[in-house]
């Protein structure tokens, strides 16, 4: 069937990037025979702010509403106007409207490079609608409060039927791989909430007896991802302690420009690498356009198109081992130089 699949461009380096991922993925889907994909172009970001006066136009919305997923670029919201920066940044935004509840971060060193952990290659399943980020866990405002001007309070929120999701797609997930899965929690100190995770998280691993299933507190998690990471394969954690331990896995297996990610729930899905907009470089075709176009990979997967995925990410790995490389990895090649190339490895 052909796919029909939005392209959000985002700020900074994404018009650089998601152009770059489109190419790569339209590339592998003609290689492999499939059906080619149907692209969305939608606006979204500093953009969109200047032509629709909405960093997320109520029309991508609702066109997103009718597609089969979407790649997101980046975004700065930092720097959008005031009245831009009070609101949901587009990316938690998308998230939170279309319930998507797992967010898929793999992080797989590559051959070649100079990984701070040579051999990584594991999972973060990170739950992605409520947990610590108080912009999400609400359905209505932020979740943040100031009863004084000298008192900030933001809610955690942790729901048995949430956690429940979350820890059945780590454990499918883990069947898949090493069957090694690890909860990582602070039920040591946060007992009512990330101890509620770990319990839930603990039963719903109950019915996949083939998993070797341990746990960590979030701050031993770190020392041991540093020392150890190579002997970890699907981590499972709650919203804030994800998106931590994902950058921090992302830099371990290299750079966070090799760093991707999908954000899915039942039905739909948004391909977003893990990384930011890098403002400092955009426009220069430095970027490493890795994380997007593994993303994308991702999102074909999903959506069933393996065989395209697969040479996809072959592709970007026999690339980087060739000595095609962005400077964050230690080369000279820019980013379009950097896409072509993997065009070139999968014929």
């Amino acid at each position: 069937m052909t796919y029909r699949l939005g392209v959000l461009d985002g700020d900074g380096i994404g018009p650089e990037i998601v152009p770059a991922a489109v190419r790569v993925l339209d590339a592998g889907l003609a290689a492999t025979g499939a059906d080619p994909v149907e692209w969305v172009p939608l606006p979204v970001g500093a953009a969109a702010i200047e032509t629709h006066g909405s960093a997320l136009p109520d029309v991508t919305v609702e066109t997103l509403d009718k597609l089969d997923g979407w790649l997101l670029g980046p975004h700065d919201s930092a720097s959008y106007p005031a009245e831009h920066r009070a609101r949901l940044n587009p990316s938690g935004f998308l998230r939170k409207h279309f319930d998507l509840f797992a967010n898929i971060r793999p992080a797989r060193a590559f051959e070649g490079t100079p990984a701070l952990v040579p051999g990584l290659d594991l999972v973060v399943v990170r739950e992605n609608t409520e947990g610590f980020y108080a912009d999400r866990s609400t359905y209505r405002g932020t979740g943040e409060f100031m009863p004084t001007k000298d008192v900030a309070i933001a809610m955690g929120i942790f729901t048995r039927p949430a956690i429940e999701r979350i820890a059945r797609q780590a454990c499918e997930l883990a069947l898949r791989r090493g069957r090694h899965l690890t909860i990582v929690h602070k039920a040591n100190v946060l007992r009512t909430t990330t101890g509620f995770f770990l319990e839930i998280c603990r039963e719903v691993a109950a019915d996949y007896p083939q998993l070797d299933v341990d746990d960590f507190h979030i701050d031993a998690m770190t020392v041991h991802l540093v020392r150890h990471g190579a002997d970890f394969d699907v981590l499972v954690t709650e919203n804030m302690f994800g998106d931590i331990l994902s950058d921090l896995t992302g830099e371990l297996a290299g750079s966070l420009g090799i760093a991707p990610s999908i954000n899915a729930s039942y039905d739909r899905a948004m391909a977003q690498a893990a990384h930011g907009s890098a403002p400092d470089i955009a426009g220069h075709g430095l970027a490493n356009p890795t994380a997007m176009i593994a993303s994308g990979a991702m999102l074909l997967d999903w959506l069933g198109a393996s065989e395209a995925a697969d040479l996809v990410n072959q592709g970007l790995r026999a690339t980087v081992a060739g000595g095609t490389r962005t400077a964050d990895l230690g080369g000279t090649a820019s980013t379009s130089e950097f896409a072509e190339a993997v065009i070139g490895a999968l014929a």
